[in-house]
């Protein structure tokens, strides 16, 4: 049995039936015997539409309202995923970065984490329940929302599979993992079965859009494995880890 943390970016929960979908594979995971918490991006194109409206009404949002307002994104698709799993008869709890216990500095629209609170996610799983995590997110010493900066839910994932012990953390996404170049661009791109985190910085520092570069950093620091797949299919993805002989080779 494993501890898993499974992240779904905004396109894997972009609609109700994505969500179904979604609950589906995280109850097929607890049906195998693992234990998993879920951490997700907002809809689609929901923190786009938020940003939006904020300059609908100024050009210049104070940045503690902008978080607030940002924040709603990913506590509508957490609680519809909570919703989906309970529809499938299997129980679970979503939880706000505040419920979760994400503490994060002052810093508003590029948070960093400093600490992960684990009781309440612990005392959920042990309840039986699929936790639901809501990504981006944080609350700071003075008790207001943080927001981590664009795919700071990646960054969530990593720092909850930290702080729980998770024996990997899963980011699904539109693709099957990482390869050795852009597939839409060089058709004889190979994906590949695992890359160190130094080698995973330098290609998102490069511009792969795949993983976020602070999570990889963080994952690196924390000894965290990140295993990157597609949320449309069961294939194995590629696995973000420390440097080993097989891959020098």
């Amino acid at each position: 049995m494993a501890l898993i943390v499974a992240k779904f970016g905004g396109t894997s929960v972009a609609s109700p039936e994505r969500i179904k979908n979604v609950a589906k594979r995280l109850v097929g995971m607890r049906q195998r015997g693992d234990e998993v918490v879920a951490v997700v991006s907002a809809m689609g194109k929901t923190t786009d539409e938020l940003m939006g409206l904020a300059s609908a009404i100024t050009t210049a949002p104070p940045a503690r309202e902008l978080d607030r307002l940002l924040s709603t994104g990913e506590q509508v698709s957490m609680t519809l995923l909570a919703m989906a799993i309970e529809a499938r008869g299997y129980k679970s709890m979503s939880f706000t970065g505040r419920q979760a216990g994400i503490e994060t500095d002052g810093m508003h629209a590029k948070a960093k984490i400093v600490k992960v609170h684990n009781e309440r996610i612990m005392e959920a799983i042990a309840a039986g329940a699929i936790p639901v995590v809501a990504g981006f997110q944080g609350i700071d010493a003075n008790g207001d929302i943080t927001t981590l900066g664009r795919g700071g839910s990646d960054t969530t994932a990593v720092a909850v599979a930290w702080g729980i012990g998770a024996d990997v953390c899963e980011i699904y996404s539109d693709v099957d993992g990482v390869y050795t170049a852009d597939p839409r661009v060089c058709p004889r791109a190979k994906k590949l079965d695992a890359v160190s985190y130094d080698d995973m910085l330098e290609l998102s520092g490069s511009g792969a859009g795949v993983l976020q570069m602070r999570a990889v950093e963080f994952a690196r620091k924390y000894d965290v494995v990140i295993h990157s797949r597609s949320a449309f299919s069961e294939a194995e993805g590629t696995y973000i880890k420390e440097e080993t002989d097989m891959m020098e080779e």
